[in-house]
């Protein structure tokens, strides 16, 4: 055909589209006008094939995208828009796009492969880690994965928090009156020193209290640092490598998998079975199913509850919905404890038995005073009817109300709460030092109280770092020398099974380089086993077939299955791996060496089920593989559902793998079951690998009954609830379990009594981690969802750790028991000292500063001595305190009431007969008095260290802070008595009188001693009076 054929219609065509687009073709010259032909020739050929309907509806069926959407990437981004700092793609776009699961646009843009080219990222090898400039270049186009934290409380604040006690309130009031009636009375020079004095006290305790409190918000602000750092599987230069979450920038490629939290918003590359649990986004507890096909968006802070992928990072931190949900919640530290919750409710109930006495003692003495039986220091009246000034009268009345107050406040043990306060604080940070991070404080002291400790066994126990030790083909072992003799037609369907069927990865930079393997241990240990064993080319393997279909592993059905295409006969096959007896199951045939393919009868499986038996009784964990060619009348069309075959497989083989104990584990278990503490195992190993595994760690002893003690999870879940309940405290190992089971077991201790503790690191843990009384996730195998569950993150994987968690628990309970102790004695001697000398002589020996002093210095350098106190292995020669158990024990009643007898007297026969016994003014009477008792506090403090213990001065030298803490409050009181007089209302004391209140507070001492061979009932003081009421009730 000739060219002026094709010339005429063009020239018509172009004719007719020049008048349409009003472009005059005669104005052109012959080379623009060759051009503007051409585009007219295609642009109208385009628009004659829209209008034939019958062509698109040709392709309506197609799985094929229609080409021409791949053009419109055209209309996106026009030629006037200057790229943003080198990336063709703009923050806003990318944010809107996964927000809005706009699918429609995505398709528009070009798929997610066009995202990522315009984000300059490889969607195989991701982005170029080691290019600082590229990584900054993100950071500043598209911001950084952290979120604005709202403003953390400043120090004002938590004084502010101080001021609004109402003890501090009704103490500043007095002080003012005080300050005001003092100036009046006294003059300036000296009238302030009472209200002045009061004032000082109470801005001392407001800033130790304020600095307490600062300090803990301080420190949960860095401990939620380190819980918020989750680090990260990423996909940088070909190349899988942990990255800290705060490191992830947009166009990063993340690895994801089954109970990892989303770290950023972005589209999925590529995946198997994935779901995400967006209820913390949505608040809707169903999972949401994530494909490339029909939904591919996924947000930062929902978790994968299924399967596994890789994502494409689009949106970080602030752009992100988490991001603008998280910079609006402040950490809430003022958690209140258990144990904080009692100690409020003693510390009322002493302040109203304070105040009762407080009032009494106001009563008396005001008609005392008002009855003219009180006198001043030359023996006159104080209060002579009409002839008494009324500034007498209110000044006298105001001395009064200021005695009771000062009773008052001496009464209540404000130091309880700070020395909880103080010991969490410092048990949280050694614990960390010992690899235990706390997520609840409350679980410091919960876990001194637990009974039992249902742990795993894979990465607790053991080490987690898993070798393939035995490989059983057929019904022979074979040797990795021996692995040339397999038919290669059954090694080269091990390792399809191998390298298409796992979550790992293989990375080998160059040919020189060493291979690095990355995945969980089980993963690494078969990959690693493959790949030097049997020679394995993963990378070969992997490009020569397409997977279809996965069905991921989880702990349930404790198996992985894949369906994969072969490229080059187009041929499809399912494998299998998992719980060797679940596959063998599967099974009804397997390959023999030379590749021949055998029935498998009841016999043969019989044999196999003994094989698999002897390798878990030597601690191996068993996997087995299975096979099965799919023929081709049982193929899918594309519009049903994938179901993986899941019968008559064909066995391809057996790997045992070798996990051994961690070293130390027995004793740590020992030390746990000495101390009262029942361990349990519960694992989803079989029940022979379980068996041998709990031997080896000291939680079956080799001559203990097994029956009863070990048992399977299916078995226990079968049981009755009334049998569970029976049977539950005889069970120390169960196998194959699945997390149900595992709650279930939590349930059934709860009931009957025990406090228990959970070790969990799987997403499907989470139910049993919360209904734990502490639960103790793993920081190392831990995934995200089970870490959130938990109370405690065990940061080692290792059992040692769970029982130095538990000895710092036993250990918070003791320290503020010593530290109650301590105080009680303070407050008890105090209180009935100043009761008697008021009633009895209307005066209080001890003055309102005085008593503040030894209320300061009691509650909180006391509290900080005891508190600081390090737990010692006699804490683990006691059975566990039990959830009921009285918080103030009868040994500690024998212990502080003598003492407080003591000073009772001791102070009572120096306020009657102090001035004839030493021939002294009353003034150095009074500061006899107020020294006495001060020192008797101190040598008592020694006395609280040991609630049992006769030897107080065991293993003081260890503790630096204690005896730092007694030689500050020595110097501290000298200077109250010989420097500060007037504040504090004292009078210089020589040698001999300072002699005399050392060795009255030094018998404190002996009276310990003593007292503590006495013997008490190891039922609570308490119940005895229950039963005394109950009894006549009746």
């Amino acid at each position: 055909m000739s060219r002026s054929t094709f010339s005429a219609p063009h020239e018509k065509l172009g004719s007719n589209v020049g008048l349409i687009l009003d472009v005059p073709s005669s104005n052109l010259g012959i080379s623009k006008r060759k051009w503007h032909s051409a585009f007219i020739t295609i642009y109208c050929s385009r628009a004659f094939l829209s209008l034939q309907p019958s062509t698109l509806r040709k392709h309506t069926n197609s799985t094929f995208i229609s080409r021409t959407l791949s053009y419109s990437i055209v209309r996106v981004e026009p030629v006037s828009v200057p790229a943003i700092n080198g990336f063709k793609a703009d923050q806003k776009s990318l944010t809107e796009l996964v927000k809005e699961k706009n699918f429609k646009e995505l398709l528009e843009l070009g798929g997610i492969e066009e995202v990522a080219s315009a984000l300059k990222t490889d969607a195989e090898h991701g982005i170029n880690g080691d290019d600082a400039e590229d990584i900054a270049r993100r950071h500043e186009a598209f911001g950084s994965n952290t979120y604005k934290k709202p403003p953390t409380q400043g120090f004002l604040h938590f004084v502010w928090e101080a001021f609004k006690d109402l003890t501090i309130l009704i103490l500043l009031g007095c002080a003012a009156l005080s300050l005001g009636f003092g100036i009046k009375e006294h003059g300036l020079k000296e009238g302030w020193i009472d209200g002045g004095s009061i004032c000082l006290a109470v801005i001392l305790v407001i800033s130790v209290s304020a600095i307490s409190n600062y300090r803990q918000s301080r420190q949960f602000d860095k401990l939620s640092k380190v819980s918020n750092n989750l680090q990260i599987e990423a996909v940088r230069n070909g190349r899988r490598q942990q990255i800290s979450i705060f490191e992830i920038v947009v166009g990063d490629v993340i690895c994801l998998k089954i109970g990892d939290q989303v770290p950023a918003d972005g589209l999925l590359l590529d995946g198997h079975s994935l779901s995400v649990d967006e209820s913390s986004m949505t608040g809707e507890s169903d999972h949401v199913e994530v494909s490339v096909t029909e939904n591919p968006f996924l947000f930062s802070g929902t978790k994968i509850a299924d399967g596994y992928g890789r994502m494409l990072v689009t949106s970080v931190g602030m752009n992100t919905n988490w991001g603008e949900m998280m910079s609006q919640i402040s950490q809430d530290s003022s958690e209140k404890t258990p144990l904080q919750a009692r100690l409020d409710k003693l510390t009322s109930s002493i302040g109203k038995v304070g105040l009762a006495v407080a009032f009494f003692v106001l009563v008396v003495m005001l008609v005392r005073y008002f009855t003219g039986n009180t006198e001043d220091e030359n023996g006159n009246k104080e209060y002579n009817g009409s002839k008494t000034k009324s500034d007498d009268i209110i000044n006298a009345v105001i001395g009064i109300v200021a005695a009771a107050v000062t009773i008052v406040v001496v009464a209540i043990p404000e130091g309880l709460p700070l020395a909880v306060t103080l010991t969490l604080a410092y048990s949280m940070k050694r614990m960390m030092v010992d690899n235990a991070m706390v997520r609840k404080l409350s679980a410091c002291e919960t876990m001194g109280s637990a009974t039992t400790i249902c742990t795993d066994k894979t990465g607790t126990l053991t080490m987690n770092q898993m070798k393939v030790t035995k490989f059983w083909l057929e019904k022979e072992c074979v040797e990795e020398e021996a692995y040339s003799s397999i038919s290669p037609y059954v090694l080269d369907l091990i390792q399809e099974g191998v390298a298409l069927n796992t979550t790992g990865g293989v990375y080998r930079p160059s040919l020189d380089s060493e291979i690095e393997i990355s995945g969980s241990p089980t993963e690494k240990a078969i990959l690693s086993w493959a790949v030097h064993g049997s020679n394995m080319d993963m990378e070969k393997v992997v490009k020569s077939c397409s997977i279809l279909h996965v069905e991921a592993f989880n702990s349930k059905k404790k198996q992985s299955g894949v369906l994969v295409k072969r490229k080059g006969d187009n041929s499809i096959h399912v494998h299998w791996k998992g719980a060797a007896e679940m596959i063998l199951a599967m099974c009804t045939s397997y390959y023999n060496a030379t590749g021949v393919v055998k029935d498998m009868d009841t016999s043969e499986k019989r044999n196999f089920e003994q094989i698999i038996q002897g390798m878990a009784a030597s601690s191996l964990r068993c996997i087995a593989f299975a096979h099965k060619k799919v023929p081709t009348e049982e193929r899918l069309n594309a519009d049903e559902k994938v179901v993986l075959k899941e019968d008559g497989l064909t066995l391809l083989g057996v790997v045992g793998l070798k996990d051994p104990c961690r070293p130390g584990v027995k004793k740590a278990v020992e030390e746990c079951q000495y101390a009262g503490v029942n361990v349990k195992m519960i694992t989803g190993d079989n029940v022979f690998t379980a068996k041998a595994i709990a031997t080896e760690c000291g939680i079956l002893r080799p001559d203990q009954d097994m029956l009863g003690a070990v048992i399977e999870g299916v078995e226990f879940r079968n049981y009755t609830p009334e049998q569970r309940m029976e049977k539950v405290k005889k069970i120390c190992v169960m196998a194959r379990s699945s997390p149900f089971d595992k709650l279930l077991m939590v349930q059934c201790l709860k009931q009957k009594g025990h406090v228990v503790a959970v070790t969990g690191d799987g997403t499907n843990d989470a139910p049993a981690l919360k209904e734990a009384d502490i639960g103790l996730s793993m920081g190392i195998q831990g995934t995200e969802v089970a870490k959130e569950s938990s109370d405690i993150v065990i940061m080692d994987d290792n059992f040692a750790s769970v029982a130095t968690v538990l000895m710092w628990g036993r250990c918070v309970y003791n320290n503020i028991q010593k530290f109650i102790q301590f105080q009680l004695t303070v407050n008890v001697a105090a209180l009935v000292i100043n009761f008697v000398a008021a009633v009895s002589a209307g005066q209080v020996p001890l003055t309102a500063v005085q008593l503040l002093w030894v209320n300061l210095i009691m509650d909180t350098l006391g509290a900080l001595a005891l508190a600081t106190e390090k737990p010692t292995k006699e804490l683990m020669e006691k059975p566990p305190v039990g959830r009921t158990a009285p918080l103030i024990t009868n040994i500690m009643w024998r212990n502080l009431l003598p003492q407080a007898l003591y000073q009772i007297t001791v102070l009572l026969i120096l306020q009657f007969r102090g001035k004839a016994i030493f021939g002294v003014s009353d003034k150095v009477k009074d500061t006899l008095i107020f020294n006495t008792f001060v020192l008797c506090q101190i040598f008592n403090e020694f006395n609280a260290r040991k609630l049992e213990k006769k030897n107080v001065f065991k293993g003081i030298h260890t503790n630096k802070l204690f005896m730092g803490i007694i030689a500050v409050t020595i110097v501290l009181q000298v200077v109250m008595v010989e420097v500060l007089k007037k504040f504090a209302d004292t009078e210089r004391l020589n040698w001999g009188q300072w002699g005399v209140c050392i060795g009255i507070a030094v018998m404190s001492w002996p009276i310990g001693w003593l007292v503590k061979c006495i013997p008490v009932p190891e039922k609570p003081i308490f119940s005895y009076l229950k039963m005394k009421k109950n009894k006549h009730s009746v």
